[in-house]
């Protein structure tokens, strides 16, 4: 039977990089971790909008395309 082999306990540090420095984010306070929250939950909407806008982009071209081309058939 194999032994069953433990990784050695090492600290976890919780890094992000702002402005080409590194923070530590358990060693922020609360404020700032609220803050980094509000950030990235902004930047998580402003995402799923663009991507929004490429949809509504896409769908409006292929209905104004359809409604040229419904234009174009001679009757």
């Amino acid at each position: 039977m194999a032994k069953n082999k433990t990784a050695p306990i090492t600290s976890k540090k919780n890094p992000i990089t702002i402005d080409d420095v590194e923070y530590d984010i358990d060693e922020m306070t609360d404020q700032q971790k609220v803050l980094l929250n509000h950030v990235a939950d902004l930047d998580r909407k402003l995402n799923s909008a663009r991507f929004n806008v490429d949809q509504l982009e896409v769908g409006r071209r292929a209905f104004f395309d359809m409604l040229k081309a419904s234009l174009s058939v001679k009757e």
